[in-house]
């Protein structure tokens, strides 16, 4: 072929430098790809790992501490203080096949991200199962650092919710959810909790979390009601509604 002929038969420069812009673009996208989905794996699936491990640990700490302080309760730090830094007790809630989880002060994503379930300091401050009457309010994530809520819509009325300390067992019944409110309402972890349908002092539990799943837009809540309480013998066995 004559050297005027392959001139003619070469593609436009211009098309060339398309092609490369096209084929540099493609390759960029799979690689944002890649990073936004090792993210999402990171944010869904390892953190929940790591936040399992962390709980864990501290819970064993916990029950270890129970086996070697005869004390029922945590100590005063000072008066009118309770030393719960470690955590008051476990969450059981079969119908959200969770576990149990540990229970410790606050609701900051510090807290939180941990694995655990936190009660409230402010704006409302909580009350403890053990007070004689009083709202037991309490946050965890929806998903990711242990999702311990994840399933927190399969609660129904009638579904048990068991608090575990280390001499009695508080066995809640759910009578009332709302399934979106705004992050901003605060009355719903009051001690007598509004939208509830209750309207006297009594002993209640509310969980709370993040809704729609995957986003923080609004508040999930469920509410339960004591129904009785249990000492906890040497062997621990477990009450009826988590055998």
């Amino acid at each position: 072929m004559s050297r005027a002929r392959r001139r003619r038969a070469a593609p436009p420069r211009n098309r060339s430098v398309l092609a490369g812009a096209l084929g540099l673009l493609g390759e960029v996208l799979i690689t944002l790809g890649l990073v936004l989905g090792l993210f999402v794996a990171y944010s869904l699936w390892w953190t929940n790992v790591l936040a399992d491990r962390q709980a864990s640990a501290r819970g064993d700490v916990v029950r270890q501490q129970w086996q070697a302080d005869p004390s029922a309760r945590p100590k005063p730090v000072e008066p009118g203080a309770l030393d719960t830094r470690d955590g008051i007790g476990f969450l059981h809630v079969p119908a959200m096949k969770n576990g149990e989880v540990l229970v410790k002060p606050g609701t900051t994503p510090g807290i939180l991200n941990d694995g655990v379930a936190g009660y409230y300091t402010d704006p409302v401050k909580s009350a403890l199962p053990w007070d004689p009457t009083g709202n037991f309010t309490l946050a965890a994530h929806r998903d990711g650092h242990g999702a311990k809520f994840h399933n927190i819509d399969k609660l129904t009325n009638g579904d048990a919710i068991v608090f575990e300390t280390k001499d009695t067992w508080y066995v809640y019944k759910v009578f009332a959810e709302l399934r979106q409110t705004s992050k901003y309402n605060v009355d719903v972890i009051n001690p007598v909790p509004k939208e509830s349908g209750k309207t006297a002092p009594g002993r209640y539990i509310t969980l709370t979390t993040c809704t729609p799943v995957y986003t923080s837009k609004y508040r999930y809540i469920v509410w339960g009601e004591l129904v009785r309480t249990e000492k906890v013998d040497g062997k621990r066995t477990l009450p009826a509604e988590l055998r």
